[in-house]
């Protein structure tokens, strides 16, 4: 029997899954992987160990019953710009139909961010056949505003190519700023009406410190990364995102989607695995950090499992942080 969903344990070990994008869509939570397959290949800063091929969708009725995996949802084979590659994707829910955002290698090695569609959240998806025009880079995450207008961010450093672009033209040379200058942002555009393109050329999102600042690129412990996410709680506008090579999960807040975002703190330590990325979602009331490590591999940080936990924030709107790793009063991890 498959047991329900618990804090912190894996949603599924039948797969490797990552980069958990959690929405609540007919009254269920589903979460949208990537899904890690089982290699040998040596990790290298440029990801190439990530060789993912494949979206599944899994959801939740409740925490109180079992993880459902719907299968595969879309695969590279049907996605005729994509060559290799498909990372962390998101979706979203407009005009009737469920879009799926996902980031893959053209066939020139460049990271492009494709759509895919369909009638059911869990799938399947048929892909467009190009990318989004003007698109590039990883970890798309869509914010269906209040107002209607939707907004799609992405971007990420190294394997990511994000500093590639900071000419607006790929450069395979491309470096990012000195340790002492403004550190990349992710990018955001508005997308258009019907979700497949862009309504507005793709922008630096600004992420400053209390004073108005910039944060500077050789900020390990708080500037941008990868794997930026935008919800809505009171009124504000919060980013959360990974940092630099720390891979803390931290968050920003911003009166407007479109920033700039002043830094706020932590959200979620460094945890096992390289690499580190979230969603964030209101369900049945509450809030929950989805996230994932190699704990389910044993630390392989190609073969990673999707986790949550209840998330709490104080009055003043701030975050408490979320221990993923807690230890109850026998030594003994607690549920």
């Amino acid at each position: 029997m498959i047991k329900p969903a618990s804090q912190h344990e894996p949603l599924v070990t039948h797969i490797y899954t990552a980069d958990p994008s959690a929405h609540v869509f007919e009254g269920k939570l589903y979460i949208y992987p990537s899904h890690d397959l089982v290699h040998d290949m040596e990790s290298n800063d440029n990801g190439d160990q990530y060789v993912m091929e494949d979206y599944h969708v899994l959801s939740l009725d409740s925490f109180s019953s079992p993880c459902v995996d719907h299968g595969e949802a879309l695969h590279i084979r049907d996605v005729p710009w994509a060559s290799t590659q498909m990372w962390a994707p998101d979706a979203a829910y407009k005009n009737g139909r469920y879009y799926l955002y996902f980031p893959a290698r053209d066939h020139n090695g460049i990271f492009r961010i494709g759509v895919a569609s369909g009638t059911s959240p869990a799938g399947p998806f048929q892909a467009e056949p190009a990318y989004i025009p003007g698109s590039f880079s990883i970890d798309p995450a869509v914010l269906v505003d209040d107002d209607g207008r939707t907004y799609l961010y992405f971007g990420g450093l190294w394997g990511g190519q994000l500093e590639k672009w900071q000419t607006g033209s790929y450069l395979a040379d491309g470096e990012g700023p000195a340790p002492d200058a403004p550190a990349l942002g992710p990018q955001f555009a508005e997308l258009s009406d019907d979700m497949l393109s862009f309504l507005t050329p793709p922008k630096e999102l600004s992420i400053v410190d209390e004073e108005g600042n910039p944060l500077l690129a050789g900020d390990e412990d708080r500037r941008f990364f990868e794997g930026a996410w935008v919800h809505r709680y009171n009124g504000l506008y919060y980013l959360s995102y990974s940092t630099g090579n720390k891979h803390k999960l931290v968050y920003a807040v911003s009166p407007s989607p479109e920033g700039p975002f002043t830094f706020k703190g932590l959200i979620l330590p460094p945890v096992i695995g390289w690499t580190t990325h979230h969603s964030i979602v209101q369900f049945e009331g509450k809030w929950y950090l989805f996230y994932h490590d190699s704990s389910l591999s044993g630390g392989l940080n190609h073969q990673r499992c999707v986790k949550y936990a209840e998330l709490h924030y104080n009055e003043d709107g701030t975050i408490q942080p979320i221990n993923p790793y807690p230890v109850g009063d026998d030594g003994q991890p607690a549920e």
